[in-house]
């Protein structure tokens, strides 16, 4: 061909072969002069100085777009890896980006969830393209911020399908439905994506109905869809719609089956669960630890052990299922059995481990095993940390898990400030809970009521409503558990004008439905300071779904105190009316109410 292309007096290359070395010039950039020099040197040429080669046309190395795509391809693998600081590194180094460096980049942004990171290389983009736009888009909308991914949207010279499709789900996430069907029906092109998404975006909604209405109306169903609408089924507890409309499906896929199957051992239909995967053509590992973990949860930990052994090949998931398992049953030998056989132990399964001890009250074992973890050159985490803390039992120990927790350089977070709190005060050191408590940067209603808790259940009163107040002054709104503590507090300290003021903001200021544990200290404020008649008018507005006998008995015993021998027997009566189940049983109250 080559032959018959190329002029023998040198002034000019046909057309067919300049539009064939165009072509491997621009699609081939890796090529090399010496491959194409290799092209011609097979032609037969009479002459072969003669061959002219176009200006425009290149035969040196293209090594800056071999060096750009490169580079974008680490961008790329170092954002899979989760390696955030390395990409950004990377690409601010970068002296040429082309539009794949910025999608890149934006891409790796949004995987590890950094939309700032993502909008601010977005802004900086010479010009926006469809890619780029739709992972906005797709951002935007994850986390609420619906009108900014409206905006973007509404500025695309171009749309895919992924852009409708996103801003769809968007808008079905955050429930404007509306919204989301008019988008739907303007769509110039529906496929298979978009159909699906309208179907789950009802079933998150709870609209079932709709759900299924739209899933009929669907032009094409892929196996996709239909696994959507069994597991929509499955999310909103119309089990038995799932199973059927699975059963009915053209093809399953493995995904299919273990979906199925986690549904069914969620609603204890274990006999199912059992028939289905003995059923399956193809298992996978999450059908096995599905399986395994779902049998574990419904209490069946011989079924489950048996399932477990049979695995071809156990991961992490399957041995910290198992090993949870064990633990949640309070079978410690067993799971340290299971823990012992893992053969690389990742801090999770650590984690169970230690835990498990600490909720059992083996706070020997949960130290002994946290110090073989850091033996075994296993960085402990957050929650590590805070199962070594809530085993502590005493001052020393204490004390020198926080030094652990100084040393090992984490960061002041809520969960392990919290613990360090509460156990602070529950070994009397009030001060070191405060310096704690102060030096946590951001405090959410946890660590609030961590503390609130820790004055009060100290008898410390007025600390409580100093801390409440600077609670408020911070913007953090109080919680049920707040108001226990805060309550409790002014019953043990008499403060009772501030205990009214308190029940009242309840439901009159924060829209919190007072529980039981909330009347039960108005009762106990009222009975204390001797407003008898106060407190039992109290206890006839209590709802009955709220009426318990901790309520009742706080004021039997303030009639006991002030020696109210009528209202005494009028409490009495109200005890012996509640349920039987309510309490500890009914011989014990009765005991109570004679005395």
């Amino acid at each position: 061909m080559m032959n018959m292309c190329v002029c023998q007096h040198g002034r000019r290359i046909c057309r067919p072969s300049y539009r064939l070395l165009r072509h491997f010039t621009a699609s081939f950039s890796s090529y090399r002069e010496k491959g194409l020099r290799k092209i011609f040197n097979g032609a037969e040429i009479s002459n072969p100085g003669t061959l002219l080669i176009p200006n425009n046309l290149s035969l040196t190395p293209r090594s800056t777009d071999d060096a750009l795509h490169r580079l974008n391809a680490e961008i790329t693998i170092l954002g899979r890896q989760g390696k955030l600081e390395d990409a950004k590194k990377l690409f601010d180094e970068m002296h040429q980006r082309d539009d794949v460096s910025y999608n890149s980049m934006i891409t790796v942004y949004l995987k590890n969830k950094d939309l700032l990171g993502a909008e601010t290389v977005f802004r900086a983009m010479p010009q926006k393209n469809v890619v780029a736009e739709s992972a906005m888009i797709d951002g935007y909308a994850k986390v609420g911020r619906l009108d900014e991914a409206r905006m973007v949207f509404d500025s695309m010279s171009h749309r895919n399908a992924f852009s409708w499709t996103s801003l769809i789900s968007g808008y079905f996430s955050y429930g404007r439905i509306d919204e989301a069907l008019h988008l739907f029906d303007q769509m110039p092109e529906r496929n298979v994506v978009s159909w699906t998404a309208v179907v789950s975006g009802f079933a998150r909604n709870g609209l079932m109905d709709h759900a299924r209405k739209y899933f009929d109306l669907m032009p094409e169903k892929n196996i996709i869809a239909w696994t959507a609408m069994v597991k929509a089924y499955l999310d909103n507890d119309c089990f038995d719609e799932a199973y059927k409309l699975f059963l009915e499906m053209p093809e399953r896929n493995v995904r299919s089956w273990n979906i199925m199957i986690s549904g069914c051992l969620r609603v204890n239909r274990v006999n199912e669960a059992i028939s289905l995967f003995e059923s399956m053509p193809d298992r996978n590992h999450v059908s096995w630890t599905a399986m395994v973990s779902g049998l574990a949860q419904n209490k069946m930990i011989g079924i489950a052990r048996k399932y477990f052994d049979l695995m071809p090949h156990k991961d992490m998931a399957a041995w910290t299922a198992m090993i949870s398992a064990c633990v949640d049953e309070g079978h410690m030998d067993e799971a340290r059995l299971i823990f012992n056989l893992v053969p690389e132990k990742k801090v999770g399964c650590w984690n169970t481990m230690i835990g498990g001890y600490a909720r059992n009250g083996d706070v020997a074992e949960a130290l002994c095993l946290f110090v073989l973890m850091l033996r075994s050159c296993v960085r402990p985490n957050e929650t590590t940390m805070t199962s070594v803390l809530t085993s502590c039992d005493g001052m020393v120990e204490l004390i020198q898990a926080h030094a652990m927790v100084i040393r090992l350089g984490f960061e002041p977070n809520t969960w392990l400030t919290n613990a360090l709190i509460t156990l602070y005060s529950k070994s009397g050191d009030l001060c070191s809970a405060r310096l704690v408590f102060e030096l946590l940067k951001s405090k959410d209603v946890v660590s609030w009521t961590a503390m609130i808790v820790s004055y009060s259940n100290h008898g410390h009163g007025h600390h409580v409503l100093q801390v409440f107040a600077s609670m408020l002054v911070s913007g953090i709104k109080p919680d049920e558990v707040t108001f226990v503590g805060l309550l409790s507090a002014c019953s043990h300290a008499g403060l009772v004008n501030q205990g009214r003021r308190l029940f009242d903001s309840i439901k009159g200021t924060y829209n919190l439905n007072p529980k039981a544990e909330h009347y039960s200290c108005l009762v106990d404020i009222l009975s204390r300071a001797g407003l008898m008649d106060e407190a039992m008018d109290v206890v006839s507005t209590i709802p009955p779904s709220e009426r318990d006998e901790a309520v009742l008995m706080a004021l039997l015993g303030a009639c006991r105190l002030h020696g109210d021998v009528v209202m005494a027997n009028s409490v009495g009566e109200k005890l012996l009316e509640l349920e039987p189940s309510s309490s500890g049983g009914g011989t014990g109250r009765n005991e109570k109410i004679q005395k």
